[in-house]
């Protein structure tokens, strides 16, 4: 699990630069329409479909709605490639630590509540960071049991 959240995170720290792109005012497919001096009615034949078609796609693309195939299908006719992917805002690896440690913190409480009750309590902080520590390496080991709860 470690390595696959390394590797992502390697391959996300590369386009990590592309968060400061921001779409054009008037869409992408318009801006670089525009920029190689293709008409609506050029584009929409070489996409294959009539003129006002395009209109909707760059309508369609500023309001959210474009569909990924027109999207595919738009760059494709203007020589550019759509690129999928999901940005993680922060490595997925420490995501996936600060959830352990939340968990761990809640499950600890948990437990301490129930033995202070019972006169049990673990006073010393040392062992405290120590079982802590040992419950976040152990939710990290299974992360699908991270995400179970709010």
């Amino acid at each position: 699990m470690k390595e696959s959240l390394r590797h992502l995170d390697q391959r996300f720290e590369e386009l990590r630069p592309l968060l400061k792109a921001k779409r054009p005012p008037r869409g992408w497919v318009r801006a670089i329409r525009d920029a190689l001096g293709m008409t609506a009615t050029q584009l929409a034949k070489r996409m294959g479909v009539a003129q006002p078609r395009i209109t909707e796609l760059e309508k369609a693309e500023l309001s959210g709605r474009i569909t990924f195939d027109s999207l595919e299908r738009a760059a494709e006719a203007l020589g550019c490639r759509v690129i999928y992917t999901l940005l993680p805002e922060e490595p997925l690896a420490k995501r996936v630590r600060a959830r352990a440690e939340k968990c761990a913190d809640k499950q600890l409480a948990e437990v301490g509540q129930t033995m202070g009750l019972e006169n049990q309590s673990v006073s010393d902080k040392v062992a405290q960071t120590e079982m802590r520590q040992k419950l976040i390496e152990e939710l990290m080991q299974k992360p699908a049991r991270l995400w179970d709860e709010e």
